[in-house]
């Protein structure tokens, strides 16, 4: 039997479904800190870590994470409301930022979304991001990322939108990732991903958009994604 090379997937599940992009404006997560307080140390110190891996901030966004200002009023970085001064969200797209993902990321524990696209992130995606059962939303595209797709990804159970297109990856999808119940986008194209597409991926019961083009991926399209 011979081998189809895939040069470009773009999959919609009922083959007729929209991407759909998910506003973090939308999370009602803002916290209504004033003043400075002591907070959790934990987030505190590994918002710290992810400062110190970012070797070049033009913009200077981060310049305001420092001991005179409590981290929940931090740039880029909101706290929840249920969960008192905890990290819910970290937003810091489009800033041109260059540096790698520290794996102190995986200690933010309450973290629901992660978006650092549109940068120069480089090396690998930490595998401690894996860590984070409460993660809703994970935004690393258009960045310089390096490696393989962590499996571990498939530890955070919550995960609805999964953006890690246009970066430098390489290896195999993990099958795991078939695990993540709740994914609804799902999106690697533009890297250099190969072999070929787990057909458990079919199992992504909520999936409503993949999108797998422009990589060097093989064999047919199950068609088990386009029931």
């Amino acid at each position: 039997m011979g081998i189809l090379v895939v040069q470009f997937v773009l999959i919609y599940s009922f083959c007729d479904a929209m991407f759909i992009f998910y506003s973090s404006s939308s999370m009602q997560l803002d916290h209504p800190l004033t003043t400075r307080l002591e907070g959790n140390e934990t987030d505190r110190l590994a918002l710290l870590a992810i400062k110190a891996q970012i070797q070049h901030d033009p913009n200077q966004v981060t310049s305001s994470w420092n001991e005179s200002l409590h981290f929940c009023l931090w740039h880029g970085v909101t706290c929840s409301r249920k969960h008192d001064q905890r990290v819910a969200k970290l937003e810091l797209m489009s800033l041109t930022l260059v540096g790698s993902i520290s794996p102190h990321i995986g200690n933010l524990s309450f973290l629901r979304v992660l978006n650092l696209k549109n940068n120069s992130f480089n090396h690998q995606i930490p595998p401690q991001i894996g860590q984070l059962r409460r993660l809703q939303v994970l935004l690393l595209n258009n960045n310089s990322l390096t490696g393989t797709i962590p499996s571990n990804i498939s530890n955070c159970i919550q995960l609805v939108t999964l953006f890690l297109s246009r970066n430098n990856l390489v290896g195999r999808i993990p099958p795991k990732l078939s695990s993540l119940s709740k994914l609804k986008s799902f999106v690697l194209q533009n890297n250099n991903l190969t072999g070929d597409i787990p057909p458990s991926l079919g199992n992504l019961s909520s999936l409503e958009a993949i999108g797998l083009g422009y990589n060097n991926l093989e064999g047919s399209i199950p068609s088990v994604l386009c029931r």
